[in-house]
């Protein structure tokens, strides 16, 4: 099954725009050591997909810098491999404004292409999913569209794409709304389709009035083509805002969750790969709980938190429920709760900031407190 992956490195950098002011969400750190497009790679090249294309529209030289050639997901060839798609357009406005838009925006790219399956994601899925599955059952069931859907209790006014099925489990009215509550069916933001049915949408677009790929696509598909849904099941979190990526972050110091997420079936989350020396952890230091990545030097207490490489606690500083970013240095006798720390933070002696686990304290890149 030859299959083209393609990877939306900002469609939702808005939802968490404290952590993407000076980085693209496929580029945002999680859980001590990675970044969230590990995740969309790593399932990709688990799955066989060895030509991915990444589309970026602004802040992307972080992207860049992490995924290099592709060399730490096996995607440095001659063929195929990772291929950065930067921004394009030959109209007066903003294409990377919605999903379709985007995809019109590599149309070149995709014209190019002789893989005959094409999969899609968004950079705000933490999961590790086996897609061969996902491109099989969508060839098993003679699809237009194979959307990766799974069961989720909605309770707040975000807007969500919401499934109803039949018991093929083909798509027979989708809805995009902030009102529903309740368990419902929602799209995953993965998709599959035959690449040529991919043009033909993309290419007809403008007769077709298409704009949105959710609410024209799939909203006014549903009777139209033959899409389906592909359940999911075991762990899987959406980072849609910055108290969601607090929470599901601090979800992987669950023992459970963490086996799950990165060692599902044997597939791994790889990541870029640095030399960095061992964690130094002093006799006056304090650890529980946490996750601590290499090159941190440890001399407070560190309990229930992530620290990410390079971090430096003083002796006397209190770090609880909180996750600090890279480089940021913690001073003497501070104290940090419920807080999330950007790269390169310094916490000067002798401070106090805390937020609640319902709303982190956010502190911006390279500040001083």
């Amino acid at each position: 099954m030859k299959t083209l992956g393609i990877i939306f490195g900002n469609l939702h950098d808005k939802d968490v725009g404290e952590l993407t002011a000076v980085r693209s969400l496929g580029s945002v750190p999680f859980g001590g050591r990675f970044r969230l497009i590990d995740f969309v790679l790593s399932n990709m090249v688990n799955s066989g997909i060895t030509k991915v294309g990444i589309i970026t529209k602004n802040n992307y030289q972080s992207l860049m810098d992490h995924v290099g050639n592709g060399k730490h997901w096996d995607l440095s060839r001659k063929n195929g491999g990772l291929i950065m798609l930067p921004p394009f357009s030959d109209s007066g406005f903003d294409p990377f404004q919605t999903r379709f838009g985007t995809i019109k925006s590599i149309l070149p790219f995709i014209r190019h292409c002789d893989e005959e399956y094409v999969v899609m994601s968004d950079c705000d899925n933490v999961c590790n999913i086996n897609l061969s599955d996902v491109i099989q059952s969508h060839i098993d069931r003679h699809a237009d569209i194979t959307v990766v859907a799974r069961k989720k209790t909605l309770s707040s006014k975000k807007p969500r794409t919401v499934l109803e099925t039949d018991g093929d489990g083909r798509i027979t009215k989708v809805i995009n709304t902030d009102k529903a509550s309740g368990e419902h069916t929602v799209f995953a933001n993965i998709i599959v389709m035959n690449r040529k049915f991919l043009l033909n949408i993309a290419e007809n677009a403008n007769e077709l009035n298409y704009n949105s790929f959710t609410k024209d696509v799939l909203v006014r598909g549903a009777g139209k083509y033959r899409i389906f849904a592909y359940m999911i099941e075991g762990y899987f979190a959406n980072i849609d805002s910055l108290s969601n990526y607090y929470k599901h972050s601090l979800e992987l110091l669950n023992k459970d969750v963490r086996d799950e997420l990165f060692y599902r079936d044997g597939a791994n989350i790889y990541t870029k790969v640095r030399d960095s020396a061992p964690c130094k952890i002093a006799s006056t230091a304090t650890v529980a709980n946490s996750l601590i990545a290499d090159g941190c030097v440890i001399e407070g207490e560190v309990r229930n938190s992530i620290l990410f490489r390079g971090v430096k606690v003083a002796k006397g500083a209190k770090i609880t429920n909180s996750i600090v970013f890279q480089g940021s240095v913690i001073g003497k006798n501070s104290s940090l709760n419920c807080v999330i720390a950007d790269k390169l933070v310094t916490i000067l002696e002798d401070r106090t900031l805390s937020g609640h686990q319902t709303h982190p304290y956010f502190i911006a890149k390279s500040a001083v407190i």
